[in-house]
């Protein structure tokens, strides 16, 4: 096992986030240089760091209630993130955006550089990434080996014990960092399944078969609902009759069943730290590339969508310093993730970071944010077997292109949103959690000019299309403190602040955010305006060139 700067980096991971993870040391470059045995600020050792990562787990349809060993390890004795939102919800650029620090639009997801990499791997490999029985493992250099008829899981709660002793063993003075990854609670894809598509309800390991009689999906007013809601292809959707919202709530419940085993891993995970003597000195962080929606507006099974069910995801820290039992309610996102597992690691924080180091300690000082930016680009897929989209075996929805955007303060609860045939939403979701009533006004005069947040609908939309044109293109500092592209001369930093009636003719005028065509993939010249205008001494930048 080759052994590259200070920090010892074992992966165990599925092939999906192999190439985010590839460009390691926790997202450095080459350039940049990290001292053999860095100083602490604080003349404390370094700590160790162990990334648990599940695949599609969801948040706001509880999950985590049915994971009591999650509870005892980690929830109980460290801080619950229960504001943390994924800036993508699918796999590989969720987890490559979370590994480089970086929003999708600027990431390349094929993109490995070397000579930073782990120093060891075991990956599964395709076709056998999703297949919950017939799993295939690379371990490093070595030849793939096809575990025919044995459960993943187990699988990977036996390697990620390997791994764990592997990094003990040769741990020495310096600290090591290790990524656990099971594929649970995701669809089951067998790509051999001749009839219907590949993906299938998820197969928990046969201890676990059991559990979780009758129960259900939680039935929220956005369940399956009477009218149709969303914009674009979702809002053609058909209701869901008797026999597939029967076959939703067994996915539910084999989803919950599927992530027992995870539940074990934690356990297992917590207990090699504990007897090696290291659990005190070592942070555990517990989190899922993407959430996932069953029924709601709708949906059959499935991710890529903008709603909450997809982009907010669990977040749990334990580790020294960390409070036990602590709510952390500041706004989190995946990007925020490669800047905090740096400073954990008391490495220099690259400048190219789209995110910025979470609050992971009580009174911590920290640039804190209320926005969140989530795109997606190409297409939605059904996952499972109730007919697709349209009922008649379609299983993929093109042109779901869009941009979003998440606003979580005191005073506010929004979420906006821009697809890539031009429709818009806006979501109040503090009094509408399950987002059915878009208040985006149209051309409906009545609802512009309503009541909300102080002025009206459309001075808030005026904003809020504001923020999301220099976030849809931010780089860097620009996408921690956006609002300091509209106002370079200070005194905003927030939609509160930006909501002053000093500034509607500003935003009356700004330049709208607006697709050209939808396309599958991040390509500028489809996106639309890039540029906005300042507002500077009173007036839009524009008067005065």
């Amino acid at each position: 096992m080759r052994s590259s700067a200070w920090i010892k980096h074992i992966l165990l991971t599925s092939s999906l986030s192999a190439v985010a993870a590839g460009n390691s040391q926790a997202a450095l470059s080459p350039k940049d240089e990290i001292p053999r045995h860095p100083p602490n600020a604080t003349g404390e050792s370094k700590k160790n760091i162990v990334f648990i990562l599940t695949d599609d787990q969801d948040s706001v349809l509880d999950s985590v209630s049915y994971m009591p060993k999650l509870k005892e390890h980690i929830i109980d004795k460290g801080t619950s993130f229960v504001n943390h939102f994924v800036t993508t919800a699918i796999c590989c650029p969720s987890r490559v955006a979370l590994w480089a620090g970086k929003q999708p639009h600027n990431t390349n997801v094929t993109d490995v550089s070397p000579p930073y990499g782990w120093t060891g791997t075991n990956f599964l490999l395709d076709p056998g990434t999703y297949d919950y029985l017939n799993p295939i493992y690379q371990r490093n250099q070595e030849a793939p080996v096809h575990h025919k008829g044995e459960h993943t899981s187990d699988l990977i709660a036996q390697y990620a014990q390997e791994l764990l002793k592997e990094a003990i063993d040769s741990k020495g003075s310096n600290p090591f960092f290790v990524t656990i990854a099971p594929i649970a609670p995701h669809s089951n894809i067998d790509v051999n399944r001749e009839a219907g598509g590949p993906m299938t309800i998820p197969i928990p390991a046969e201890r676990h078969a059991h559990l979780f009689e009758g129960v259900k999906v939680p039935r929220t007013d956005n369940f399956n609902p009477d009218s149709p809601s969303g914009v674009s292809w979702i809002r053609k959707l058909k209701q869901l009759n008797d026999s597939a919202v029967a076959y939703i709530d067994d996915y539910h419940r084999a989803r919950l069943q599927s992530l027992q085993s995870v539940d074990e891993l934690v356990e297992q995970v917590t207990k090699q730290l504990e007897d090696a003597g290291l659990l005190d000195e070592t942070y555990i962080i517990y989190s899922s590339d993407n959430g996932f929606h069953l029924g709601q507006h709708r949906l059959p099974p499935g991710k890529e969508c903008g709603f909450e069910e997809d982009i907010r995801v669990p977040l749990f820290i334990r580790g020294p310093g960390i409070a036990a039992g602590q709510v952390e309610k500041a706004v989190t996102t995946h990007i925020d993730l490669a800047p905090t597992v740096l400073k954990l690691a008391g490495v220099p924080l690259r400048k190219d970071f789209d995110g910025t180091p979470i609050p992971v300690s009580a009174g911590e000082e920290v640039k804190r944010h209320e926005h969140v930016a989530v795109e997606y680009w190409g297409i939605a897929i059904a996952e499972g077997e109730i007919g697709g989209f349209d009922g008649e075996g379609q299983i993929r929805m093109p042109n779901n292109t869009y941009k979003g955007l998440r606003i979580v303060h005191e005073d506010y609860d929004l979420y906006y949103s821009a697809w890539c045939n031009n429709e818009h939403e806006l979501y109040d979701v503090r009094t509408d959690p399950g987002q059915l009533n878009n208040l985006y006004p149209l051309d409906d005069s009545a609802t512009a000019s309503k009541a909300f947040l102080g002025t009206t609908v459309q001075q808030v939309v005026n904003r809020l299309d504001a923020l999301m044109l220099v976030l849809k293109s931010c780089k860097g500092e620009t996408c921690i403190e956006p609002w300091k592209v509209l106002h370079p001369e200070g005194g905003v930093t927030s939609l509160k602040d930006a909501l002053r009636g000093r500034f509607d003719v500003f935003y009356d005028d700004q330049v709208k955010v607006r697709f050209d065509r939808c396309e599958a993939g991040y390509l500028v010249e489809a996106e639309g305006p890039q540029v906005g205008y300042e507002y500077r001494e009173g007036l839009a930048w524009h008067h005065w060139t």
